[in-house]
């Protein structure tokens, strides 16, 4: 009797690793092709489209805190601890009782309905414990090839794991004809190491990230106030009538915008000839930069700083049709002031300089996502590179911490995930009693990123094939399902 045939939407290169074991299989037994086709069909619906969350993103904003946030003195606080691991700032409920956070967050109390937190995130690490190793960890799933045991510091190579957004582009690209992935307001770095984890790596420039990165130190609040956005401007001379009267998109873009061109044609978009045509006549991509045309209210409420503009630029670039944001913590990992890597000085820096700029950008940002109903087609993910260490004053990394300070700590840290389908008012795993393990619901890296996958209808098992043509999986982790309603 021969199989049902049920129609799913597959993208053509994403056949995944027990796909091909299926037809392995098939072969065996036997099977023509067709009815190895057929199978693998009827296989994948139950597989994916019944799961709980499957294809419910069209596009993912990633807040990276690169630098790695304490969780015990953020979002897993916990009381009745010795003075050397409790945390110096006062907790306090939230929206949602029973979920609390730190002082530090009011503002973020006030959305934790529309969000879960994953009090387990953990890994062992393999020479992790520094900030670019663990970059790649995070955002690759995959472990660095040279590491040692403070972890590794190379820079970026044609040779790496793709960044996330970069397999999510190039197996699913954006359906408007916008930029599909956008990095911003300043890249990954820890020491003099810029980049790393955050290109296209074996897949090819193609798919490497448009970067945002004005410039302006990093304490500068308002560089994106200065934002240059010439490269997707029009000459004046060329008027929207005679551009369409032309017909040759390369002399087109040559002509009227070569940085457009470029950050398209890098992309390999071929069958985006129309779609970039519109792209430069309709201004999508320039208006998406202008931050001017937002309310002063709703700039305020992001918060005038860099971080705040950014989360806003996020928005705009998301409802623009781009598919990926990545938003990195404007501050060098290991770095001073507002960095979240407080060896020193944690008190008064998480409470003067990071939260204040942390709290109202990303909460606004939950909000205004909720408001405008783009949250329910938008994943939004934050987490950093690790959490710090429960202890105070205790040193894991070879770092030199005063008495109040914390060192790195990947074996348990929080993430904060929203939108898409994922649980509201929720939290997900719990941690021991000082935040050191977590004691139920443990979730790997690896596992957040193959949620990632999921969420977008991407099987996290789908096979892309290295700089030597050998096959890799996206990710080797599982969705975490217990996070979709």
């Amino acid at each position: 009797m021969p199989l049902p045939v049920v129609p799913v939407s597959l993208h053509a290169s994403a056949l995944s690793r027990r796909g091909l074991l299926r037809v392995g299989g098939g072969a065996l037994l036997g099977l023509g092709l067709a009815d190895v086709l057929r199978l693998q069909e009827a296989q994948a619906l139950p597989r994916f489209g019944e799961a709980p969350g499957w294809n419910r993103a069209k596009n993912v904003i990633l807040v990276f805190l690169q630098g790695g946030p304490s969780h015990l003195d953020l979002w897993d606080p916990k009381d009745n601890l010795p003075e050397d691991v409790r945390s110096v700032f006062k907790t306090i409920n939230s929206k949602v009782p029973g979920i609390e956070l730190t002082e530090l967050l009011p503002r973020l109390a006030a959305v934790t309905d529309k969000l879960t937190l994953i009090r387990s995130m953990s890994y062992t690490p393999n020479g992790l414990f520094n900030h670019t190793a663990a970059h790649y960890q995070m955002l690759t799933g995959y472990t660095a090839d040279r590491v040692s045991p403070s972890g590794q510091l190379e820079p970026p190579s044609p040779k790496d794991f793709p960044n996330f957004g970069a397999n999510i582009v190039h197996l699913k690209p954006p359906e408007a004809a916008m930029l599909p992935f956008v990095m911003l307001p300043r890249p990954l770095q820890e020491s003099n190491v810029i980049g790393k984890a955050g290109t296209a790596g074996f897949l090819g420039r193609a798919y490497d990230p448009y970067t945002l990165y004005p410039p302006g130190d990093d304490f500068d609040n308002t560089k994106l106030d200065r934002l240059h956005v010439d490269d997707l401007a029009l000459r004046a001379e060329l008027s929207v009538p005679r551009l369409q009267r032309r017909a040759n998109l390369r002399a087109l873009v040559n002509g009227a915008a070569p940085e457009l061109e470029a950050a398209v044609q890098r992309h390999q978009l071929d069958d985006y000839t129309e779609r970039a045509m519109s792209l430069v006549l309709s201004g999508r991509a320039r208006q998406a930069f202008d931050l001017s045309s937002e309310p002063d209210a709703l700039r305020d409420r992001y918060g005038r700083t860099t971080f705040g503009q950014s989360c806003l630029l996020a928005r705009r670039f998301i409802e623009a049709g781009t598919r990926i944001v990545q938003l990195n913590w404007p501050k060098v990992a290991n770095s001073d002031r507002h960095s979240w890597d407080c060896h020193k000085d944690l008190e008064a820096r998480m409470k003067d300089d990071a939260a204040p700029m942390f709290d109202p950008g990303f909460a606004t940002l939950i909000e205004d996502l909720d408001e405008r109903g783009l949250l329910a087609e938008t994943l939004v993910v934050c987490i950093g590179e690790f959490g710090r260490s429960p202890k105070k004053g205790l040193s894991t990394s070879g770092n030199d911490n005063d008495g109040g300070g914390r060192d790195h700590w990947p074996y348990c840290f929080t993430a904060v995930v929203a939108g898409a389908g994922v649980r509201r008012g929720h939290v997900h795993g719990k941690s021991d009693a000082t935040g050191s393990a977590p004691l139920e619901g443990a979730v790997h890296p690896t596992d957040l990123l193959a949620t990632i996958y999921h969420a977008l209808g991407i099987a996290p098992d789908t096979i892309v094939y290295n700089h030597l043509n050998q096959p890799r999986e996206l990710v080797k982790g599982t969705p975490v399902m217990e996070l979709f309603a």
